[in-house]
């Protein structure tokens, strides 16, 4: 996959909604275009306006997309996520962003705080925890349905290969285990469990992965393994520190079809990889305002291509690396405009490269796709120049 060697401070600007400027994954030709948080006020404005007129004449929905035009797009915003109204009909952006500027509360039985996400297999199911709401929800767009399971304080969810849904929950400090009906199966507890928060389960080596974020005072911020019976058999990492192999306030993990581990080392400012029995392979990122440098790493996810996503809550935004570990592009970025975000936390990435982002403060889950890409366009030859010396261009703009 060939990079643009332009740069900018990508993460800053994106999270303080500045003119975002950034990198393109495909090509080595600047991207040039508008400001993407501004070009989609202006266009959504405009579609308001003309609907206030009698008869407006049909307007195609705008496009927000990374990287900008003439650049080929290879993320796209598809819709926002909040309730069981977005199994009936898509929530279109226009229709979203006249919400968002009308303002409305949280109901109850609405997401209020997206905290961990899975998917199923066949991408009909979205499992979402939400501890605010002290729920799992399941949007079933299948059947057009929601679910609903009740969990003290759900911070993540992840499924095995029975769909069977494992759950995070804060109050008891372990792991609940329901089948698809939400009845309960099996719980899972560690007397050194202190705050789980993510969750991975792979079903092929028989593991479920549970990040313990831990506090200032824990002995261990790690990962604890266990079997799906329940039985601990392992842990990645030990005592809180910043070699490899040890975590800062680690949040999420996630794993690619190998069994391999991927964990959000969150105050390292780095995500950590693993083989599925917990040796180390390697890192990704570091702490910094550059494209492929983070502020608080969270929420991890793999398409099917092998290239890894991850989540900046700090930046608001989602980076992609290949599966070497090079910075591939960047979307989102800080506002409450769809397709923007605010301090996002999880992330979930269906068979068909359809992507499920928490966005945590704006009470949503945001659907994007990746489009107009192959396998191929992952490798970049020669590897990409050193960030700090390069400059870039805009990232989002609408179409």
């Amino acid at each position: 996959m060939k990079t643009n060697p332009d740069s900018m401070r990508l993460a800053r600007a994106a999270a303080h909604g500045l003119e975002a400027r950034g990198i393109d994954m495909f090509s080595r030709k600047l991207a040039v275009g508008t400001t993407g948080l501004t070009a989609v006020a202006v266009a959504v404005a405009t579609l308001l306006v003309a609907g206030c007129a009698s008869a407006p004449p049909p307007v195609e929905e705008p496009k927000l997309v990374w990287p900008a035009p003439p650049e080929p797009p290879r993320i796209q915003f598809v819709r926002s996520i909040t309730s069981q109204d977005d199994l009936k009909a898509d929530t279109t952006f226009t229709a979203a962003m006249a919400t968002f500027l009308a303002g409305e509360q949280i109901p109850d039985g609405r997401i209020a705080n997206p905290a961990g996400l899975a998917i199923s297999p066949d991408g009909q199911r979205l499992y979402v925890a939400d501890p605010l709401q002290h729920k799992v929800f399941t949007f079933d767009f299948a059947k057009k349905e929601l679910r609903k399971i009740d969990v003290g304080y759900p911070t993540g969810v992840a499924l095995d290969d029975q769909e069977n849904i494992y759950v995070v929950d804060g109050v008891k400090k372990g792991v609940t285990v329901f089948d698809r009906s939400g009845k309960e199966l099996l719980e899972i507890n560690d007397k050194t469990m202190e705050r789980p928060n993510g969750i991975a389960v792979d079903s092929q080596h028989d593991r479920v992965y549970v990040v313990d974020t831990g506090n200032s005072e824990s002995a261990e911020q790690n990962v604890k393994i266990f079997n799906r019976a329940g039985k601990r058999v392992g842990a990645i990492g030990g005592a809180p520190g910043g070699d490899f192999g040890q975590f800062s306030y680690p949040t999420y993990v996630a794993l690619d079809p190998a069994g391999n581990v991927y964990v959000g080392d969150t105050l390292n400012s780095r995500v950590q990889k693993f083989d599925h029995e917990g040796k180390f392979i390697t890192s990704i990122g570091k702490a910094g305002s550059n494209w492929g440098e983070f502020d608080k790493p969270k929420g991890v996810a793999i398409d099917s291509f092998g290239n890894v996503y991850v989540v900046d809550t700090g930046w608001s935004n989602v980076q992609i690396f290949n599966p070497k570990g090079q910075i591939l592009l960047f979307f989102g970025g800080r506002g409450p405009i769809p397709g923007m975000l605010k301090n996002p936390l999880s992330i979930a990435i269906d068979k068909n490269n359809q992507i499920y982002v928490g966005d945590y403060l704006n009470h949503r889950i945001c659907v994007y796709r990746l489009v107009n890409t192959k396998a191929e366009d992952s490798f970049i030859t020669p590897i990409a120049p050193n960030p700090t010396t390069a400059k870039g261009a805009v990232t989002g703009a609408t179409q």
